[in-house]
């Protein structure tokens, strides 16, 4: 456990990581280790497990962590799990996004001519989710590597995924046709976590606002 904390905080490896331990460092944990060793997973010293950022509600809602941060995106594909989501941290952000070759719409197109569209996407639930709120049809592909292949080689029509300038988009011939949602990094908690630790979360809390609200924060 960390003594300054008191709890075992859940932090996702890749693009919100440096964030992260930005934002750890200035509630006053050490994270000098978790930035000095990428293979070590456990800091037990201060209270840090480090992990896929995918992973880290299923280890907030199973107490493995109290409190954990992750990326709305995260949340949305995963919303039936048990966690508190309490804050938007407001870094790393990102658009959700509804994107096809440039030129028509291929999307459209296939919608016209067969009344239904091909989507590749890593977010199957959020993909699905908007395209029935929006009326429209669709056979989601679910893919784990670069996504932006898949209307490349004729393999879907469009693509629903997570971008953050637009510019692998752009580099692969890409454009946005519609945003779906804008993810922030949110700091959530384990429901049982909350109730008993709740001293040591509400400072936590109390801290992050605090640095919130200051002009040059984030």
């Amino acid at each position: 456990m960390n003594p300054g904390l008191g709890l075992t905080i859940a932090v996702p490896r890749g693009a919100l990581m440096k964030g992260t331990l930005e934002l750890l460092d200035g509630l006053g944990v050490d994270t000098n280790e978790v930035r000095s060793n990428d293979r070590k997973l456990l800091f037990e010293d201060v209270g840090i497990v480090t992990m896929r950022p995918s992973d880290v509600p299923t280890y907030v809602e199973a107490g493995a962590a109290d409190i954990g941060i992750v990326g709305k995106d995260v949340l949305m594909e995963q919303a039936g799990r048990d966690v508190y989501e309490l804050l938007d941290l407001g870094f790393g952000g990102c658009l959700m996004v509804l994107a096809s070759r440039a030129g028509d719409d291929p999307g459209a197109e296939a919608l016209r001519r067969l009344g239904i569209m091909r989507v590749a996407t890593k977010y199957p639930r959020i993909a699905t989710r908007y395209l029935e709120d929006t009326g429209r049809q669709a056979e989601i592909v679910e893919v784990k590597g670069s996504v932006e292949l898949a209307p490349l080689t004729g393999l879907v029509d469009s693509i629903v995924d997570l971008t953050a300038t637009g510019t692998t988009l752009r580099e692969n011939g890409l454009v946005v046709r519609e945003e779906i949602a804008h993810s922030t990094a949110r700091l959530i908690a384990n429901p049982v976590s909350h109730k008993l630790r709740a001293r040591e979360i509400d400072h936590v809390l109390a801290q992050l606002r605090t640095r919130l609200e200051q002009p040059d924060a984030g």
